[in-house]
């Protein structure tokens, strides 16, 4: 089984306005109220998507302290933490979204090929066993959510030769999920090429097999460019800029490397441009993405304020920095871009839309039958 392929919605994506830092505009588009839970939440960049379109969310997840003392300070909850302590359902409130950055994960196929052999049935939960995804899998099985938004690595589909993969989408579809799946690129939101893959699921007896969803496309307003997201250099304290040390050490291990005719190495932002992806260990020597200073001077590192805005989170949220400077580093490398996960549940709003919209449409032909009937 599949993703599905993406279909044409049924109104024109063309008029979408989107405002100067190439987010969508709120022209042409109107919320939807409804609920969702946010589990593997991270700091929220799903949650500040969803709730921008209308969505409430009645329940979150995180098991990592930091984030959970960064979530909490940002959205006045504190995420529950294993998930194992709710994965049957009983404490999770209604909702009609489950979004879910969940972590990437091999699973095992020993179990189901002794099924096999044996010529007995297997399912997911013999195939994903022992894994995070079996946890989640296991709630939406008895939760049920109407729609699924899920996040993940871009290397999800090449995980294990493939498997991974294979088994997340057969796990969905058994599920009774249509889905939809693609890698965007976050450069179009924001200065940084990041690249992920988004899942999105639609119950089948629902909205049917082949439901009008299609991802957003790329906005036309040009990105912010590397240079908007930097503190005025009279801001920012000399404990960023590179000891001479590292910044030797950074410089010679590029040079070694490109002898070998490898591309490994430290980056420096091009101002004008996009930055390479904020990954999780940014904190170690921020080689990846470094800033070019006045002459004489060495580069630095970002601030985690930057580093925010470089993954596009609200400056009222950044400016709220309650853990030290490697734990927000770590929070922002694993984060998802709220402004993708703004751009994806619009589109996800659209096709709630046109299933409510079936159901009015069926609930008054039923009712005209009915009216019929009795008349004759």
């Amino acid at each position: 089984m599949r993703p599905r392929t993406q279909k044409s919605l049924p109104f024109s994506q063309a008029s979408t306005q989107h405002s100067k830092n190439g987010s969508p505009s709120a022209a042409n588009f109107e919320p939807l109220d409804f609920r969702f839970i946010d589990l593997f939440a991270g700091i929220g960049g799903l949650r500040i998507g969803l709730e921008k379109v209308g969505g409430r969310c009645v329940f979150s997840s995180e098991i990592d302290p930091y984030a959970q003392k960064t979530y909490a300070a940002w959205f006045g909850e504190e995420p529950v933490g294993d998930i194992n302590e709710f994965v049957d359902g009983q404490n999770v409130p209604e909702h009609e979204l489950l979004a879910a950055g969940f972590p990437c994960q091999p699973f095992s196929i020993a179990g189901v090929s002794k099924k096999k052999s044996l010529g007995r049935e297997h399912g997911f939960k013999d195939r994903t066993q022992g894994t995070l995804f079996f946890q989640l899998a296991t709630l939406i099985e008895i939760r049920r959510p109407e729609v699924l938004l899920l996040e993940n690595v871009k290397n999800l589909r090449s995980h294990d030769r493939g498997n991974t993969w294979k088994t997340i989408v057969h796990t969905l579809d058994e599920l009774g999920y249509t889905i939809f799946a693609q890698v965007i690129d976050a450069q179009h939101y924001v200065p940084q090429h990041r690249e992920r893959i988004f899942i999105a699921g639609f119950r089948r007896d629902l909205y049917g097999d082949d439901p009008p969803f299609e991802f957003p496309q790329q906005p036309p307003a040009p990105a912010p460019k590397f240079r908007d997201i930097l503190e005025p250099a009279c801001s920012v304290p000399p404990r960023y800029t590179l000891s001479d040390l590292l910044w030797q050490y950074l410089q010679d291990y590029r040079a070694k490397h490109e002898a070998k005719g490898n591309g490994f190495g430290y980056g420096l932002a091009p101002l004008d441009g996009i930055s390479r992806t904020l990954s999780a260990r940014y904190y170690k020597d921020g080689a990846e993405i470094l800033i070019p200073q006045e002459a004489g001077r060495n580069p630095r590192r970002l601030m985690p304020v930057e580093a925010g805005r470089l993954m596009g989170f609200p400056e009222e949220l950044i400016r709220k920095q309650v853990v030290s400077d490697t734990r927000a580093y770590k929070q922002f490398g694993n984060a998802v871009v709220p402004l993708v996960a703004h751009a994806i549940a619009r589109q996800i709003i659209r096709t709630m839309r046109w299933r409510i919209e079936m159901s009015r449409n069926q609930t008054e032909i039923e009712a005209d039958l009915s009216t019929d009937r009795h008349s004759m």
